[in-house]
């Protein structure tokens, strides 16, 4: 049995809902179709038991003891390999389901870690959460029920034949009204998809709307507007039950139809066969059997509604899936992108003028903190205008560039889950020394598990400054060929910051680093420090020549001494 998830999702077909599942499935067809061939095996062995009842019960009225023992034989070899069939398709269809989920799951945080900031511009907050809550699951129900479903088939049309076989009339019964069955259940089918549709795009704005309220419920406090705003979330929140009411009241419909029709139509084939019986048209165990087949109808009946409705709802989920796939990067990939190997040499942004050199610690410290910061987005190709080695950075496929440049700045947020997966997810082995050089360790031995300790929602236990250093362990635990930090100390006390200006000066030799800063701690252990006023290199040279020869830089970055 294949291991998940894993490790590589592959490129999904985006280009429809429809074509989104079928890539699942040629992506699981190594358990896809052997659920498949089991399932028809299964429900095969179901079919032909109430046929082998009737022989059996013939066979007891003409007191004939071999065939009852053969018949009996036969009904204990069918319910053996229907046991054996059943277990092995139920684990390929754990199989299904779960890689299904996994694989959505992959591809769409492998597209949001693609859109990034474009990600919150592009798909509202809710649509996200829902895909990952709620439409991983109907997707994964949409591949499991496959099996089912196609086996349910296969085994109506075969009893269709056995019993045509034995009675026209009767066979006639079952081949017009299975058609029926299945229309009137997808007349429900329809407009419960269309409810459902609402339902999913009222909840996810709904979402949306309530991680915004969280997030700026401050705000709204201080504007008076938090009675309002409350008001219209209620108003909402009802309109979604109600849509929810009106989908559950279609799927209650679906439901009933699901027991109530396959019932009826068992009423009818019972009541012909108990005629055709009396007439001497069929025998009793015939009667017996076609009893038990419209008995048994009642289950594939119910699967095929079934894998109807689990069908539908994974086309629903898939869609929404499919739209996150096909949204837009504000940075896409060239059409043909350099090889990685180019991506080497200086670093460089002609719109500044800043040119970081390799191997070497450059600081960038800003009249306005803000023009340091573009210039990092650049220099990492969170915007365009950055180059390496004269080649525009924009030239190279996104991933390609992440690898080699990391851009750690503040937004960056602590996830919840173990802190030593936090802070080392591929343990490289070079958590200690990025504990020591982000003066972090006194933080760990303070958790009660230490790096085992669960870290809380945004690590909101910790504080801004305790944060701030955990932020920095895991970017120096990366260790990329070019680390790019955007006021790494500046939430630290003066003690810790000179401490993690030392060591960052030896934790990596001969690496390149860039530091945005003004604090002159850090800038006095750099190599080379970069001046920038009104977006511009207006002077460089080592920290201690600047504060000599530039007064303005020497305002600039003494002025939080003096404050």
């Amino acid at each position: 049995m294949r291991q998940l998830p894993d490790a590589e999702p592959g490129t999904p077909d985006g280009r429809s809902a429809t074509h989104y599942l079928v890539w699942l499935v040629r992506r699981f067809r190594s358990t896809v179709f052997p659920a498949i061939g089991l399932a028809i095996l299964w429900m095969l062995c179901q079919a032909v038991v109430p046929a082998i009842v009737g022989k059996a019960i013939d066979a007891a009225v003409r007191h004939d003891g071999d065939g009852l023992f053969t018949w009996s034989m036969v009904l204990l070899a069918v319910g053996a390999g229907q046991a054996y069939f059943g277990v092995a398709r139920h684990r390929f269809a754990v199989v299904n389901f779960l890689g299904a989920m996994f694989v959505t799951v992959q591809v769409t945080v492998r597209q949001a870690g693609r859109l990034g900031s474009a990600l919150s511009r592009r798909i509202d907050t809710g649509e996200v959460v829902a895909i990952g809550t709620a439409d991983i699951r109907a997707v994964g129900a949409a591949l499991d029920i496959t099996a089912r479903g196609t086996g349910s088939l296969i085994a109506v049309v075969v009893v269709t034949v056995i019993l045509l076989t034995t009675s026209v009339p009767l066979g006639l019964v079952v081949l017009v009204g299975v058609p029926v069955l299945m229309a009137v259940v997808g007349l429900l089918i329809k407009p419960l998809h269309h409810r459902q549709q609402l339902t999913r795009e009222q909840q996810g704005r709904l979402t949306a709307r309530a991680a915004d309220l969280v997030g700026g419920l401050r705000v709204l406090r201080g504007v008076g507007g938090e009675a309002v705003t409350a008001e219209r979330y209620r108003a909402e929140s009802q309109a979604l039950r109600s849509a929810g009411v009106r989908t559950a009241g279609v799927e209650s419909l679906l439901e009933a139809a699901q027991v109530l029709l396959p019932g009826i139509f068992l009423v009818l084939v019972t009541w012909l066969g108990a005629r055709f019986a009396l007439g001497g048209h069929i025998t009793v165990g015939q009667l017996v059997s076609f009893y038990a087949y419209a008995a048994f109808l009642v289950a594939p009946l119910r699967q095929l509604t079934e894998a109807l409705d689990k069908l539908t709802r994974g086309h629903v989920a898939s869609r929404r899936v499919v739209g996150l796939l096909d949204a837009v990067t504000d940075l896409p990939d060239p059409s043909s992108p350099r090889p990685a190997d180019q991506l080497a040499g200086d670093l460089a942004d002609p719109q500044s003028g800043v040119v970081v050199r390799c191997g070497e610690i450059t600081a960038i410290v800003a009249a306005e903190p803000a023009d340091a910061a573009r210039i990092a987005d650049r220099l990492g190709r969170y915007a365009e205008g950055g180059v390496s080695a004269g080649v525009p950075l924009d030239e190279f496929a996104l991933a390609t560039v992440r690898r080699r440049v990391l851009v750690a700045d503040n937004d960056a947020r602590l996830f919840t889950g173990p802190l030593r997966a936090d802070l080392d997810p591929g343990g490289s082995g070079r958590l200690p020394a990025a504990l020591h050089a982000a003066a972090a360790t006194d933080i760990v031995e303070a958790l009660p598990d230490g790096l085992d300790s669960e870290v809380a929602e945004r690590g909101r236990t910790f504080s801004g400054g305790q944060q701030q250093r955990l932020r920095l362990v895991r970017a120096l635990v990366a260790d990329p060929p070019a680390l790019i930090l955007v006021e790494p100390t500046s939430a630290v006390d003066a003690h810790t910051e000179a401490r993690i200006a030392d060591r960052l000066a030896t934790t990596r030799p001969g690496r390149t680093t860039v530091i945005c800063t003004s604090s002159p701690l850090v800038l006095d252990r750099t190599d080379r420090v970069c001046y920038v006023e009104a977006g511009r290199v207006v002077a460089d040279g080592s920290h201690h020549d600047l504060l000599a020869t530039e007064p303005r830089y020497a305002r600039t970055v003494l002025r939080e001494d003096q404050s």
